[in-house]
């Protein structure tokens, strides 16, 4: 059996330089939109988390309050490994003792948080390895299958890899 793992940047934020903590940047408003319809198109196509991890700037925040209101998940908790430059060993303790409480292994984490890092997280659990490959772009998603009972380092299958336009309907 295995878990899905959804690695989901967040949305267009202000340009940098416009406040003076980069962590302070919010969504803007077309940032916001375009979240907002991504959220409702996940939704139609049936998929939900049982929780959400956010980075705790702003932006993130901004776009794992969207996934929540559009009735994604119930379950919304700030994680700082999920901050630009965090630790995925911190994320692999979190999911190991997440696998063990939860029963039977099925289930669903959405993660939310920032470039390179995701792309880069994505990397080592699929193939162990970092390659600068995959890139995840604003509002897009990365999906994976992750084993359970041992470590998803190398073990992950990718599944989803969806920019945002792909879930934006005019």
């Amino acid at each position: 059996m295995s878990q899905q793992l959804y690695l989901i940047r967040h949305g267009i934020a202000v340009d940098r330089g416009l406040y003076e903590k980069d962590e302070d940047r919010p969504l803007t408003e077309k940032g916001q939109k375009k979240t907002t319809k991504v959220a409702k198109q996940i939704d139609e196509v049936g998929i939900t988390f049982d929780i959400i991890l956010t980075s705790p700037f702003v932006r993130a925040t901004q776009t794992a309050a969207i996934l929540q209101e559009a009735g994604l998940s119930k379950t919304l908790e700030s994680f700082s490994p999920l901050a630009p430059g965090g630790d995925i060993q911190a994320w692999l303790d979190w999911w190991n003792n997440w696998q063990q409480e939860t029963s039977p292994h099925q289930g669903s984490v959405a993660l939310v948080g920032h470039e390179p890092d995701l792309g880069n997280w994505a990397e080592l659990l699929v193939w162990g390895s970092i390659q600068e490959k995959l890139i995840i772009k604003k509002a897009g998603i990365i999906g994976l299958n992750c084993p359970d009972n041992y470590s998803p380092l190398g073990t992950s299958k990718l599944f989803l890899l969806t920019p945002p336009k792909w879930f934006l309907k005019e």
